[in-house]
């Protein structure tokens, strides 16, 4: 039988060191791995490039990352929320790659299925494409985008099993599932682990082959990217 359960956060990323790709999941505050972004900033680990839809907000997700100068480089491909990252952006404190949103799931996607790169009309023409390779295919033009792996990638999801089987919870799902599988070693962090047989197979989302590591996370709380108040009458 293979367990491939933790302890906790802090015992999952033992394995993870000094300039770490690290694929991490969630989309604004939604699917966030808090536990295992919070165990980065215990460890102090240092000039990570940290691939995730969006950067964080101030006070949660890999913006606390951003507060402690941990995080190299952001492959993104929406920041407008953070305004730590912004200024260290202007500052020229860090590395940037923005990526049309789409693409930035593709190019992950094609790295789990094993796929070197593909093309794209989204970007042509754009600052996107620069230095990049452009091929017309049926008269339109297309531009060549690289397959986007990671050593590491942190994955939040609602129910798993011992065996790393996992389920999401709705909108929770967004980018994790293409990035369990496209890294060298995946931790799940999930909301409740059941018992085995517990989970339908037909309703697994992410399978425990592509899992190395999985642990109960703790104190979830419901964060809000952006609060607005509707005036009243």
């Amino acid at each position: 039988m293979i367990d491939k359960r933790v302890a906790n956060a802090d015992v999952a990323i033992e394995k993870l060191f000094d300039g770490a790709v690290i694929l991490a999941g969630g989309f604004g505050t939604c699917g966030v791995p808090e536990n295992l972004i919070a165990a980065v900033l215990r460890k102090g680990t240092k000039n990570l490039t940290c691939v995730s839809n969006n950067a964080g907000t101030m006070d949660a997700g890999l913006g606390l990352l951003l507060k402690t100068h941990q995080i190299k480089k952001m492959i993104a491909s929406y920041v407008g929320e953070n305004k730590v990252f912004e200024q260290q952006f202007l500052n020229g404190e860090i590395e940037v790659e923005l990526n049309p949103q789409g693409t930035l799931a593709e190019r992950i996607r094609a790295a789990g299925a094993g796929i070197p790169a593909f093309f794209t009309p989204t970007g042509v023409g754009t600052v996107i494409a620069e230095g990049k390779e452009v091929r017309e295919f049926d008269g339109r033009k297309y531009v060549m985008e690289r397959g986007l792996r990671g050593d590491f990638a942190f994955i939040k999801a609602w129910k798993g099993d011992r065996w790393g089987n996992l389920i999401y919870r709705k909108t929770a799902r967004n980018f994790n599932p293409v990035m369990a599988t496209a890294a060298d070693y995946v931790i799940a962090e999930v909301e409740e682990i059941v018992e085995l047989g517990s989970l339908q197979p037909e309703n697994v989302h992410t399978p425990g082959v592509f899992v190395n590591a999985i642990f109960q996370g703790v104190n979830y709380e419901k964060q809000i990217e952006k609060r607005t108040v509707r005036k009243r009458a």
